[in-house]
């Protein structure tokens, strides 16, 4: 198991666009499947490929579409809140942009991974709000940081 997540971390430094849109797609289909065989028991046989299908989709496309879309917007209006002129804010988001990427794929699956597995339901969103205000905290240092 070890091995697998160090070949994960070293994927992801060489392709983190790649290995988050398959690794949320794969997610988001695996969910599919789950609720198709063990909530709905609906039987392999019965299992509907194009919905799971369309679920992928969804997961490759729309959910790490979100991520990158926030970071940028996020980064770049502290920027420019900041006092940043459109060049400076250019210059401090090509510094910054990969690296806020990269920690947020590393942090939020890993969290909502052991979110789902070990922790209750009624205690879940607790424990999402607590790792935001250290998320937050860590994208307030990095947007301020000149």
């Amino acid at each position: 198991m070890a091995g697998l997540w160090r070949s994960y971390q070293v994927l992801m430094t060489k392709y983190p666009w790649t290995v988050q849109l398959v690794t949320a797609g794969s997610l988001v289909g695996v969910g599919d499947v789950i609720s198709q065989q063990l909530i709905e028991r609906r039987g392999l046989a019965h299992h509907n490929v194009p919905r799971t299908a369309k679920m992928m989709s969804i997961g490759f496309f729309f959910v790490l579409c979100f991520a990158p879309c926030f970071l940028g917007a996020f980064l770049g209006i502290s920027g420019a809140l900041n006092g940043l002129t459109v060049e400076e804010n250019v210059t401090k988001l090509k510094r910054d942009y990969t690296d806020a990427l990269i920690s947020n794929y590393y942090l939020w699956p890993a969290v909502q991974i052991a979110n789902f597995y070990f922790i209750p339901l009624h205690y879940r969103l607790a424990v999402v709000q607590l790792v935001a205000v250290t998320w937050n905290s860590y994208l307030t240092w990095k947007a301020n940081k000149m």
